[in-house]
Order: C-alpha cells, then structure tokens, then sequence
C-alpha cells in the first residue's frame, strides 16, 4: 500500500511538473486502438467561454495540439499481453501526435480499462475542536477510514472523498474553512490487479516517456460522457470497448463505483468471423458497415457480399442476408448488457434516486443498440458522446474517444485524492474490512 501511495505522490508531483511546463500527453491504451492526445496549458484568459461544451469545458485551459491513433496489438480484455508489440503501438501513436503537435513530450497519464477493478465503500470520522476544518483535519479524516485488506496482488488506483459530513450536515464536497465538532468523511477506493499496472509502468518506462498520472478507463469514460446533471443525481456510464466493457457509477459528482466486464466488441466480431468463416478484418468490417441488433423484414431481403480474396471463386461470391448477421451479433451483445445488469445490480444502483445510463465507447454504435439496452438494463438510456474539448480533430470526437477526452479533462482537473494529503504515516497500513456496497444510499 505505501510503496503505491509513494508513487501516485510523485506521479501527481511530476504531473504538476510538466503542466507547469505547458504540455502533456494523454494515452488510451484500449485493446483495439491506443489513441495519444497531446494538451497545451494556457492561461484561462485566452479561452472564449463560447467555446466549451459542459460541465468543465468552460473552466478548462488546454488546448489539444496534436491527436492520434494506431491500431492497438499486444492488448487483451483492456490488459497487455505482449510486451513489444504493445510497446511499438505506443511509441507509434505518441510519435505520430508529436509530429503534429510539433513538440517533444515526456509525461504521459496513461488509461487502462481491464485488471479486475474493484470498488469498496470506507468510513471514518475525527472529533474536532469547534474550529475551521483545516487541511490537516480532512488529512487525519482520510487517515481514520478503515482501509480494507485487498490482497498484496492488488494496487489502489483511486482513492477519492467523495462525501464529507460536519455534525448533522451530510453531502458536502468541501468541509475546508466551516466550522463544527465531528468531521465524518466517504471514501470510494478503487483496487485493480497489481500485475497489469507494473506492466503499464513497465511498458511506458521502455517507451522512453515518464508517467505523470494513471486512471481507470470506466473513471475518465463518465467524467466526459455524463452530463453534470447526471454526476450530480446518479447515472452509470457502460463504456463499451474492444476487449472490455467498463462501467461507473457517479453521484453527488464522484465515481461511487465502478467495474468491468472482461467482454467487448472484439468479442462480437470474433463471433460473426466464426459464423460466416471468414477473417476478423472481414468480419470486423461488415459488424461496422451492416451490423446492428435488431432485425425487420427487410433485412430478409437485404443481402450482404462477404467478399474475400481465397481464390475459391464460389467462397468469394457469398452473400448473406442482413438478419443472419443480426442473428449472430445479437446474443453477444445482449450477453454482455446482462453481465452489465448483474453489476449494477450488485452495487444497488437501483436505490440512485436516478438511474440514467449512458452507453459510450465505439461499441455503442451498433445500430439499434440503445433499444436493446432500454429492454436489458431498464428505461433510461441513452447513446453519449464525450464533451467538446478545444482543439479536437473532428475525427477524434466520437463515442470511441470517451476515455481519451475524459483523461483530458482528468489531467485538468483532478479529484482530490487520498495522496493528495499530507497523512500522518503511521496511519497508512490500518486495514478492516468493509466492502459494504450500499452506503450511499444510507449515508447520502
């Protein structure tokens, strides 16, 4: 636990390093594509209020100068599986944004979207003497909650407050400078397999580039897909990627939970390269030009040529019908909504007092997806986008580029963080268990 809680310290010094000298790079590493964004830092006044969309937009002063994407190889259910080719992939994608942002960088912060997160709901609670909360109290509060034994094969990857209370006043983002006796204080940690994040370090470190900062994809995918309404009353954002589908659920502005499910769009294309005996490329093409979920009576009729180049004239002439594709996409999509639905479930989304879902991530273009996911995960849901950000190739601004715009916006404005504190040592290793998974809707 200290070693980490030492490195995110002196990642998030590094990250206030290089902000300081006016550029940083964002890298979605995702199973099918690593996308690398380089940001500008300016002065807020050279921003034009018209120009931002949502909740940080306005606020924001970066700018992106340089964006690109290279097929993602050596990645699997969100986690690196080959060292080398995930290594050439990233040096590719940051070489490419460097050339267009005519600029050298040397700090990244990197998202990730697979190591089995884990969310846990902690508590702790001072006695204060009737002064101001100081920084030092919100210190010695963080430090009361009983951190739970996770397993040494685990990381923190998010610590974050996401609720305080002074005497009977719940709901507070920011106790600092009020006045009262008893500071109580909700945490939301998040714990991934520490495996996969030395992997990253280690792949990252071999790119020649320093990490500046590490997120969870299904984090950063909400913080630019969720309107603030939605972060402020309670949504769950499905984050439908290649390998993985992530999932996070906000409320009162912070991620209270979050997960994923080792399931994704990779899966489905496998699937119809199954079905019709043809390779993935083909079959990946097909699942993004005449793919969808629901099947009318016309897409009988409606014939789709495989196409090939085998030789065997006959099996380059096939066509099949769009509802025999439909039928082979469907069931995996609808699979990978129920395991959704089982993790909600098991988080009690359904005591939010709003239960709006947002489905984003290149998944969530599959026509006629929004339906399906209405009939599997309830009545509220809706296709989202990721924010505007200034500076964004309109190729970059689709559902696929939630995490990426979203790690953007993290890089900006960070929540506060455990780590962020200066918290007394000999409280860190403290631990008892409490995975109690309800609590915000007891406590909030």
């Amino acid at each position: 636990m200290t070693d980490l809680y030492q490195s995110q310290r002196a990642m998030r010094n590094m990250r206030r390093a290089a902000m300081q000298r006016g550029v940083i790079a964002v890298l979605d590493i995702g199973t099918s594509k690593i996308a690398c964004l380089i940001l500008r830092f300016d002065g807020p006044e050279q921003f034009r209020e018209a120009d931002g969309v949502g909740s940080m937009a306005g606020q924001s002063s970066f700018r992106v100068i340089g964006a690109a994407t290279t097929r993602s190889r050596g990645v699997r259910f969100g986690e690196i599986d080959t060292m080398q080719e995930t290594e050439r992939a990233i040096r590719t994608a940051v070489q490419a944004a460097q050339k267009m942002a005519q600029v050298r960088v040397d700090h990244v912060i990197a998202t990730f979207a697979g190591a089995r997160p884990r969310s846990y709901g902690l508590a702790g609670e001072i006695e204060l003497a009737g002064a101001p909360v100081s920084e030092q109290d919100v210190a010695s509060v963080l430090a009361a909650c009983d951190v739970p034994d996770f397993g040494h094969d685990r990381d923190v990857l998010h610590a974050q407050p996401v609720n305080f209370a002074l005497d009977h006043r719940s709901g507070l983002g920011d106790p600092r400078g009020q006045i009262g006796n008893r500071l109580a204080c909700d945490m939301h940690l998040l714990t991934v397999e520490a495996g996969a994040v030395q992997n990253i370090l280690h792949c990252i470190k071999r790119c020649d580039l320093e990490l500046a900062g590490l997120a969870s994809s299904a984090y950063v995918s909400g913080v630019s897909s969720l309107v603030e309404d939605e972060q402020e009353l309670g949504a769950a954002c499905i984050d439908l990627g290649g390998g993985a589908t992530g999932l996070s659920i906000f409320m009162k502005k912070h991620m209270i939970y979050a997960d994923s499910v080792r399931l994704g769009g990779d899966h489905v294309t496998s699937d119809i390269a199954k079905g019709l005996q043809v390779p993935n490329t083909t079959a990946e093409r097909i699942k993004t030009f005449y793919g969808g979920v629901v099947a009318t009576g016309m897409d009988d009729r409606e014939m789709i040529e495989i196409g090939g180049d085998s030789g065997d004239w006959e099996k380059d002439r096939r066509t099949v019908s769009r509802a025999e594709l439909i039928g082979i996409m469907r069931p995996r999509v609808e699979e990978i909504l129920e395991e959704v639905r089982a993790r909600l479930d098991a988080a009690g989304f359904e005591h939010l007092p709003s239960q709006q879902i947002v489905l984003t991530g290149g998944g969530s273009q599959i026509p006629g997806l929004d339906g399906l996911a209405a009939r599997i995960l309830g009545q509220q849901v809706r296709l989202g986008r990721p924010l505007r950000v200034q500076g964004l190739p309109q190729a970059a601004t689709g559902a696929a580029f939630a995490s990426a715009v979203g790690l953007c916006l993290f890089a900006a404005h960070p929540q506060d963080e455990w780590w962020d504190f200066d918290i007394p040592s000999d409280r860190l290793p403290a631990r008892s268990l409490k995975r109690a998974f309800k609590w915000f809707k007891d406590n909030w």
